[in-house]
C-alpha cells in the first residue's frame, strides 16, 4: 500500500505537534525546529521513523544528539544523524 499525499501531511502535522509538545521547553526547540525545517521532506517510512523516535525518553534522545550516549542499531539511527547534523549547522 502506498502512503496518500494527504495521509503523509496528516502525519507531519501530528508529528509537528508532538514535537513542539513534549514537556520541557529544551525537547521542544531541539525537536520542533528540527520538525519545522525538515518534515516536510520526508516520505512515509522517515515519518514512520521519526515517529518511533518520539517514542524514545527525552533523555535518551537529547544523549544520542549531544553525543553522550549511543543510539541503538536500525531505523531511529539516521533519523538521530540527521537531528544533530542540523542542530550542529544551526549552531555553528
Amino acid at each position: 500500500m502506498h502512503d496518500l499525499p494527504d495521509q503523509l501531511n496528516i502525519e507531519r502535522k501530528r508529528l509537528r505537534f508532538r514535537s513542539w509538545h513534549r514537556g520541557t521547553r529544551e525537547m521542544d526547540l531541539l525537536l520542533g525546529r528540527f520538525a519545522d525545517q525538515r518534515l516536510d521532506a520526508f516520505d512515509g517510512r522517515a515519518l514512520r521513523a521519526y515517529a518511533a523516535l518520539l517514542e524514545e525518553a527525552d533523555p535518551d534522545i537529547y544523549d544520542w544528539v549531544c553525543g553522550r550516549g549511543e543510539c541503538p542499531e536500525g531505523e531511529l539511527r539516521p533519523i538521530v544523524a540527521a537531528l544533530t547534523e542540523f542542530h550542529s549547522s544551526i549552531s555553528s
